[in-house]
């Protein structure tokens, strides 16, 4: 088990002009580099859009959950089986998880 301090929840990381209104993408990876180096995923529910997974060093994990839907039962035990892994490795570790506005999903 785990503890919620280790959960990240935010918008999509984004850039172009999205980025004035969501999170600039590379200003998430600066501060998940500088706050959890080597100890961050990043799990994208969005099934809309995704972004290139070099930013967060290919810790990417991708969820398709369509906006304002329930997820498929098979995509959440795929997803908590991911985190709980990842989870376990270190206590260090922490989850970055992200829809496109950071709350719906």
């Amino acid at each position: 088990v785990f503890s919620a301090d280790r959960i990240i929840a935010m918008s999509f990381p984004s850039s172009g002009k999205q980025s004035f209104y969501r999170n600039p993408i590379k200003e998430v990876a600066r501060f998940l580099d500088t706050k959890h180096p080597d100890h961050y995923k990043v799990y994208n529910l969005c099934s809309e859009k995704g972004y290139d997974p070099k930013y967060f060093h290919y810790r990417v994990e991708r969820i398709f959950i369509d906006d304002h839907n329930v997820p498929a039962l098979q995509d959440m035990l795929k997803f908590t089986a991911n985190v709980r892994e990842w989870m376990s490795q270190d206590e260090k570790n922490v989850i970055a998880i992200h829809c496109k506005g950071g709350k719906g999903r």
